[in-house]
């Protein structure tokens, strides 16, 4: 009798794409021969504890699963919807399908690492082959360090270590066909809906979301494919102007796995004739540094799995961050009175998503201007970005206050009004979040509350009404942080 077909769980996570995905490619022929599979996500938040995933993510995740289920469905496939917990949705997919193979591609949070190895030992001890891949970075964590063998806590030689490897793999295209497996047993009964998860809010926030992004896997190539042309030559020069349309807007994409840091890598290289990583200049040398800033995020998390909560830097946890609850719910609803910083939180609370530059602005202005800790603005944003990855959260905020890594020099203060100048000097990104300042000039916009009363009257604007006074003197909430920061390096001394 010929050998039965083997079967394939294959268990989506952060992953929602067919194109270049090493585990689909795997359980399309486990046994070096055509196997049948059987695609399932599993909705368990409370296993990645305490990161489970925030609002605006559930939104985004909500369409990218009706996406994929659609995806599949045209390759051949249902997608199996299951409610955790996810090594028991497992084992019954196994016994309903008869799966001889659970494959999955890793990730890197540490609750994540740690459910995932335990999921792991368990499936093998009931005689599946259950086996993991590199799905979501260009080179894995385990296999980058430095000539002592430790990891790296400065970029520039973290890059220079990844640019010396050979080339990432070339991207694997979307099977044209997959072949779904029959059940065994009552598997419909337990199968759910993406719509019973209940990813959406029950209060539609969520309208210019809406408008704004197309998730999943069409969505991101097509991104991918605008920002090549025009933009890739140019995103040196505007990679950080909130007010125009200079980056690729693919965080999101790639943080649900939409499409695969690969694909984005070679589509680079070919966009620029296909010349080595170590070649490649001007904007799509800078591009491509982008995406090793993604990996730095990701090796730091691995090696350092405490710092979601506690600084990199643990002299750090000495700093006297203040209480202040009324400046926090300022900073949190745009209404601080710096206007940079106004239109960055009200981006980010419109769209799901607002520009690095302006990321980096409003970071500063939490933990330096407010002294509010960098924990409580983490916090937020990963209830309010529809890109939010901890790797990168952690990175980003840990470098805003100074704790983390590649911090040099690490106590950075960023002025709000000078940045507004710089990087938005016309007022044009201003002007679309903070329409109430919109009537003012590009001299007077990023510095409402320092012009003559009487410009302010004719552009409409009472402060303290229409816009909000300066709630901090940014001179003094230096000079007050400096000094913060002086209790840190006494500490250090003691030490």
């Amino acid at each position: 009798m010929p050998a039965a077909t083997p079967t394939t769980i294959v268990w989506f996570r952060n992953d929602l794409r067919l194109d270049d995905n090493p585990a689909l490619d795997a359980a399309m022929a486990p046994q070096g021969e055509r196997g049948n599979v059987v695609p399932v996500f599993i909705w368990a938040p409370e296993e990645e504890a305490p990161w489970e995933p925030g609002a605006a993510s559930r939104w985004w995740l909500h369409f990218s699963l009706l996406r994929l289920a659609a995806s599949l469905e045209k390759a051949g496939v249902p997608l199996v919807i299951r409610r955790g917990p996810s090594l028991d949705s497992l084992r019954s997919l196994a016994r309903e399908y008869a799966a001889t193979h659970v494959v999955w591609n890793r990730r890197y949070e540490p609750a994540v690492i740690a459910r995932d190895t335990a999921i792991k030992k368990s499936l093998s001890d009931d005689g599946l082959h259950a086996e993991s891949f590199n799905g979501g970075l260009l080179f894995e964590p385990v296999h980058v360090a430095t000539k002592e063998g430790k990891p790296y806590q400065v970029f520039t030689p973290f890059w220079r270590s990844l640019l010396a490897r050979d080339e990432p793999l070339k991207p694997v295209a979307e099977p044209k066909q997959l072949y779904a497996a029959e059940s065994m047993g009552p598997a419909a009964e337990h199968t759910v809906s993406v719509e019973s998860l209940k990813l959406l809010p029950a209060v539609h926030w969520t309208n210019t979301m809406t408008t704004a992004w197309t998730p999943g896997e069409v969505g991101a190539h097509k991104r991918l494919k605008s920002f090549l042309d025009p933009h890739l030559f140019a995103y040196g020069s505007q990679r950080d102007r909130p007010d125009h349309d200079g980056t690729s807007s693919l965080s999101p994409h790639l943080h649900f796995g939409e499409i695969s840091p690969r694909r984005i890598w070679h589509a680079v290289r070919d966009a620029v004739g296909g010349k080595p990583a170590l070649q490649v200049t001007g904007g799509a040398e800078v591009y491509m540094r982008e995406l090793g800033w993604r990996e730095f995020a990701s090796h730091l998390l691995y090696h350092f799995p405490h710092t979601p909560e506690a600084p990199l830097r643990r002299d750090f946890s000495a700093f006297p961050w203040a209480n202040d609850p009324i400046g926090l719910r300022a900073w949190q609803r745009g209404r601080v009175g710096f206007p940079v910083v106004d239109a960055g939180m009200r981006q980010l609370w419109s769209t799901g998503w607002m520009h690095n530059r302006v990321r980096m602005i409003v970071a500063s202005f939490l933990v330096k201007d407010l002294r509010v800790s960098w924990q409580e603005g983490a916090r937020w944003f990963w209830d309010t970005l529809v890109d939010a990855d901890l790797a990168a959260n952690t990175l980003g905020w840990q470098w805003a206050a100074g704790c983390g890594a590649d911090a040099a020099p690490y106590f950075r203060i960023f002025n709000p009004t000078s940045q507004g100048n710089r990087f938005d000097p016309d007022g044009a990104y201003v002007r679309q979040w903070v329409p109430e300042l919109g009537k003012l000039s590009a001299v007077d916009i990023h510095q409402p509350a320092i012009i003559e009363a009487g410009v302010l009257s004719r552009a409409g604007i009472r402060l303290g009404q229409e816009y909000p006074e300066p709630i901090v003197d940014h001179a003094q909430a230096r000079t007050a942080a400096l000094a913060a920061l002086k209790v840190v390096t006494a500490a250090k001394k003691k030490a």
